[in-house]
């Protein structure tokens, strides 16, 4: 038999389709035991595994590393100077990979722009440290900027349930933004300047692309079509 929904072919002892997750149903055919598609798995649960005693591992793992690079600095330069960027770097990995593990059900929407706050802290740390005035003009508004656009699309597919074309239609259009604002303050900051401006090559891109995904979008037949042909 084949499920309704996609037209993939499904074993007679299929239940829920594999590949959309619709549920198998047929007034007219009974159902028969038969052997599953797939072995069962024998991976062990997540339950077994001691999730905190891992972390406490990988925490202790990254403190080596850091205790050896500032030893190191301050032995050799006798300050506080390039250790401070292996620290930073340690600290965005963790932020990063490590610190949402801790929690049982990790918010994106709450670690995401926890995540680009740190990388503003730590590049205002690095334009300190090296004397220069590149921060405020370029660092703080790009990097700013894209974790607003990254944490609202988070925000989004987290809590929208419906309008995913619509979702990935504006994704396209505030990337395609992005990029001239990059070149603004590339301008602002560097005085980088060429004839023709680059952005308008990935906005054009990004413009056409999302602009034929928000057609798709309002187009309902349309919109099914392309479903029914990329099994979406």
């Amino acid at each position: 038999m084949y499920c309704v929904k996609c037209g993939v072919e499904l074993d007679d002892a299929e239940k829920v389709c594999p590949l959309c997750g619709l549920k198998v149903y047929h007034p007219d055919l009974k159902l028969e035991e038969a052997k599953k598609s797939y072995p069962i798995s024998k991976v062990p649960s997540y339950e077994t595994v001691n999730k905190q005693g891992i972390l406490l591992l990988i925490t202790a793992a990254l403190m080596v590393p850091v205790v050896i690079c500032i030893l190191c600095d301050i032995a050799i330069t006798g300050s506080f100077s390039w250790s401070g960027y292996v620290l930073g770097g340690i600290l965005l990995f963790y932020v990063c990979g490590v610190l949402p593990a801790w929690f049982k059900n990790p918010n994106p929407v709450i670690f995401v722009p926890a995540f680009f706050a740190s990388v503003i802290v730590f590049l205002l740390y690095i334009d300190i440290a090296t004397g220069d005035e590149w921060f405020l003009s370029f660092a703080f508004p790009a990097v700013g900027v894209l974790g607003i656009i990254v944490t609202a699309i988070t925000a989004v597919c987290r809590y929208v349930k419906k309008g995913y074309w619509f979702i990935a239609s504006g994704c396209f259009f505030a990337i395609g933004g992005y990029t001239v604002l990059i070149e603004f303050l590339l301008y602002i900051t560097f005085g980088f300047k060429t004839h023709i401006p680059w952005s308008i090559y990935p906005l054009t891109g990004c413009v056409i692309i999302g602009g034929a995904l928000l057609v798709i979008a309002i187009s309902k037949p349309l919109r099914r079509r392309v479903q029914r042909k990329f099994f979406i």
